[in-house]
């Protein structure tokens, strides 16, 4: 039982830290040109399986309120989710468990906005390929070593 709240309450604590900080960067989180700061959160998996939810549910409020609509409430989460668990069962190689969140956004999500928005494909992907990358591994990367020093993850 305390292990079931434990996770629940760290799943939501991961829900409202990334829907709260893409909403409050607004204006460089969401669009073909962007750099989600809160995809630096995609890291979490690694550590905690309560990553997964979290990520996924804090991408479905931050897109509901990020003025796309519907495709990207949808897709733009069902993305998250795929990513999330990329990076949870890739979690035993860093590099490559970073890289899950950059790839799948960059290609799952601008293929939503190339269909639905007309935008360009390519220009689109390079440009959510390195928002994503300087979240991911810049930002993503300097919060998994602080919190992997200081917090016993083996209890979540």
């Amino acid at each position: 039982m305390k292990i079931r709240i434990r996770f629940l309450a760290l799943s939501s604590l991961i829900a409202a830290l990334y829907a709260g900080t893409t909403y409050f960067l607004a204006p460089i989180s969401y669009g073909p040109i962007q750099c989600r700061v809160s995809e630096a959160l995609t890291v979490l998996p690694i550590l905690t399986p309560a990553a997964i939810p979290g990520l996924y549910l804090g991408c479905l409020l931050a897109n509901i309120f990020g003025g796309l609509g519907l495709p990207d409430i949808i897709f733009g989460s069902l993305f998250t989710l795929i990513a999330a668990l990329g990076t949870y069962l890739l979690r035993k190689n860093t590099f490559l468990a970073l890289l899950s969140p950059v790839l799948v956004n960059a290609f799952g999500v601008s293929s939503y906005l190339h269909l639905f928005f007309k935008l360009p494909y390519w220009l689109t992907a390079v440009s959510i390929f390195l928002g994503e990358a300087v979240a991911v591994y810049g930002f993503g990367y300097l919060l998994l070593l602080a919190l992997r020093k200081r917090i016993d993850w083996e209890k979540y």
